[in-house]
């Protein structure tokens, strides 16, 4: 009998990190969902050449994915690389 693709433990503790690990999913998934929201806002800011809004997005943003790291939603050198990245389109509208 399929149980439709749920894992089934036995065991007091592996029940609870199957609860534990569907919680933390959850809060990965809505954290990298806001940070890719807050990245389109910040690029159409760019694209607009918008350089006050840009700059204050940029600052709100490299805020998220660095909080994000050190909840390990992110590796800290995947988030210095967006953050990185980010800078760089910033300084392209700067000139």
């Amino acid at each position: 009998m399929s149980t439709g693709g749920e894992k089934v433990a036995n065991i007091k503790s592996a029940k609870k990190r199957i609860k534990t690990a569907k919680v933390r999913t959850l809060r990965n998934k809505s954290t990298k969902s806001r940070i890719k929201t807050e990245t389109k806002k910040f690029l159409s800011f760019v694209e607009a050449n918008d350089l006050e809004n840009a700059t204050k997005q940029l600052n709100a943003l490299s805020s998220y994915i660095n909080k994000a790291a050190n909840k390990n939603v992110f590796h800290k050198k995947t988030a210095a690389r967006k953050v990185s990245s980010l800078s760089r389109v910033l300084n392209t509208i700067k000139k």
